[in-house]
C-alpha cells in the first residue's frame, strides 16, 4: 500500500464510571494510534452523551475515511453505537480494553459495551470488526494496522474502474462474470469494448508510439533485435494503446481477449503488452478474465508489488513441486537474474512479443476471487518459489507450497477453482483474510 489508510476515531464512555482512568486509557490509545502508519482523523475526546457524539459525526463522514474506529472506553448502551454503525459509509471497528482485576468495582466495563452493541447490530445484519487489548499490546496494534489497510483496499475496489476488451473464449467459463454482481459486491465499475474495435484503434496509432516501449524492452532483453521486428513493434503499439486508455479513462485494470484475435487480425502476440502493463501496476488479464484482474489488484494492493496471473500447469508428487506459468506476462521484477531474461515468441502461434524468464526464489502468496461452486469466495495459498531452471517457455516458476503438491492439486479441484491464480511475492495472507472479511467473502485455504 502506497497511501496511508485514513482512520476516524470516536471515543465513547459514560461518566458513571471511573472518568480519570477512562481519560488515561483514551490518552494511551490515542498515543498508540498516533504512532501507527495511518492518517488519524478526530480528537482524543470522550463523548459522554449521544448529543456530543452525534455532533462529531459529520466531520468524520466528510473526511473520506477508510475505517471508523469506535473506542469503547467504558460501558455504554447499544443505542448510539447502533445509530452510528447503521449508516456510516465505511467499515466500523470497536476497540475494547481489558479490566484490571483489583477485587473492587469495574472501572471501565468496556468489553461488555462492545458485546451489547454487537448483539444489537447482529439483529440488523450489520457486521463490525472488534479488537480487545491494551494500547501497549503490540498484537492489537498490528491487527488494527492490518484492518486499516484492508479497509483501504475495500475502498479502492469501490473506486476501481476496469475494462473488458472482448469476450472470453468459448468454454472458458472461469473467465465469465456478472457485471451487476461486481458493482453490488465490490463497487467496481466495468466498461466493455469489442476486441476488433480496440485492434482498429491500435492500427490507427502512428508507428512511433512503439519507440519508447521498444527502447525500454531493449534494455531488458538482449535478443530483442532477433525478433520479428514488425510483429514486435505491433505488440508494443498494443501496449501504448492500453496504457493511454488506462491513463485517459482512469482504468485500474484491463481484461483482454488475447487470442486468437491479436494473432489473426493484427499479426502479433498481446502477451508482451500485458506484461508491460502488469509492470506498470495496471493489471491486465488474458482471456478476458475479469476476476483474474480483480484478484491481481487485490494482491498488488496488499503487497505493494506487481502481480502475475498464472496457470498451474504441472504437479510433481515425487519432487513435491508445482509449476506456475503463463505465456510471457510476468512482471520483470519477478525475474531470476541468474538465468536468461529475454524476448521470445508465442509457443503456439510463433509470433512475438513475449517475456521469457524463470521466476526468482522467494516467499509467495496465491489468491483468487473465485466463483467456484456458484458463490463468490477468496482462495488463499502460500509457498516458496524455488531456484530452478525455466520449466516451460514464457514466464514460469517452480514452487514448493505449504502442503504437499498432490494435496494442493486435490484441494484445488475439489474447491472448483478457476485455472487462473494471482501470484505475488511475500506473505500477505493475514491482510487478505481481513479484506475478505470486510467484503463478506468466505475464505478457502488451500495450504
Amino acid at each position: 500500500m502506497t497511501n496511508k489508510a485514513k482512520v476516524g476515531v470516536l471515543a465513547l464512555g459514560r461518566n458513571t464510571f471511573d472518568v480519570p482512568y477512562a481519560q488515561e486509557m483514551l490518552a494511551q490509545a490515542w498515543q498508540a494510534l498516533s504512532g501507527m502508519d495511518i492518517e488519524l482523523v478526530g480528537e482524543p475526546m470522550l463523548q459522554f452523551d449521544a448529543e456530543s457524539a452525534l455532533k462529531a459525526l459529520p466531520a468524520l463522514k466528510q473526511a473520506n475515511l477508510d475505517l471508523l474506529l469506535i473506542l469503547q472506553v467504558t460501558f455504554t448502551d447499544a443505542s448510539l453505537t447502533t445509530e452510528v454503525a447503521r449508516d456510516f459509509p465505511v467499515p466500523t471497528a470497536l476497540w475494547s480494553f481489558p479490566e484490571a482485576r483489583t477485587g473492587g468495582r469495574l472501572r471501565l466495563n468496556s468489553f461488555c459495551g462492545v458485546n451489547l452493541a454487537c448483539h444489537a447490530l447482529s439483529r440488523e445484519a450489520i457486521k463490525v470488526q472488534t479488537l480487545h487489548g491494551l494500547p501497549s499490546d503490540s498484537r492489537v496494534i498490528n491487527e488494527l494496522q492490518q484492518l486499516a489497510q484492508a479497509a483501504a483496499i475495500v475502498k479502492r475496489f469501490k473506486q476501481a474502474k476496469v475494462m473488458v476488451i472482448g469476450e472470453h473464449p468459448l468454454g472458458f467459463d472461469a473467465c465469465n462474470y456478472n457485471q451487476q454482481q461486481l458493482k453490488q459486491h465490490f463497487g467496481v465499475e466495468v466498461t466493455r469494448q469489442p476486441v476488433l474495435e480496440f485492434i482498429d484503434e491500435v492500427k490507427a496509432l502512428p508507428d512511433s508510439v512503439a519507440d519508447a516501449p521498444y527502447a525500454r524492452r531493449a534494455k531488458d532483453f538482449p535478443n530483442l533485435a532477433e525478433m520479428d521486428q514488425t510483429a514486435t513493434r505491433k505488440t508494443l503499439k498494443v501496449y501504448s494503446a492500453l496504457r493511454e486508455k488506462a491513463q485517459r479513462e482512469g482504468y485500474t485494470g484491463i481484461a483482454v481477449r488475447c487470442w486468437p484475435d491479436f494473432f489473426t487480425d493484427y499479426g502479433c502476440a498481446a502477451c508482451g503488452a500485458l506484461a508491460l502493463m502488469n509492470e506498470d501496476k495496471v493489471p491486465c488479464g488474458c482471456e478476458a478474465d475479469m476476476f483474474g484482474v480483480l484478484s491481481s489488484l487485490m494482491a498488488q494492493w496488499a503487497s505493494g508489488n506487481a502481480a502475475f496471473n498464472t496457470d498451474l500447469v504441472d504437479i510433481d508428487p515425487q519432487d513435491n513441486s508445482v509449476v506456475f506459468w503463463h505465456c510471457g506476462q510476468a512482471p520483470i521484477e519477478m525475474a531470476d537474474r541468474d538465468g536468461p531474461v529475454q524476448a521470445t515468441i508465442h509457443s503456439n502461434r510463433k509470433l512475438p512479443l513475449l517475456s521469457e524468464f524463470a521466476l526468482k526464489p522467494g516467499r509467495i502468496t496465491l489468491c483468487r476471487i473465485t466463483q467456484g461452486e456458484g458463490k463468490l469466495r477468496l482462495m488463499l495459498a502460500g509457498g516458496e518459489m524455488i531456484k530452478a531452471p525455466l520449466a516451460f517457455s514464457g514466464t514460469a516458476g517452480t514452487a514448493r507450497l505449504d502442503v504437499d503438491a498432490d494435496t494442493y492439486r486435490q484441494r484445488l479441484i475439489a474447491a472448483g477453482m478457476e485455472h487462473h491464480t494471482s501470484l505475488v511475492y511475500g506473505e500477505h495472507r493475514p491482510l487478505l483474510r481481513k479484506v475478505a472479511d470486510l467484503l463478506g467473502l468466505d475464505v478457502i485455504e488451500l495450504t
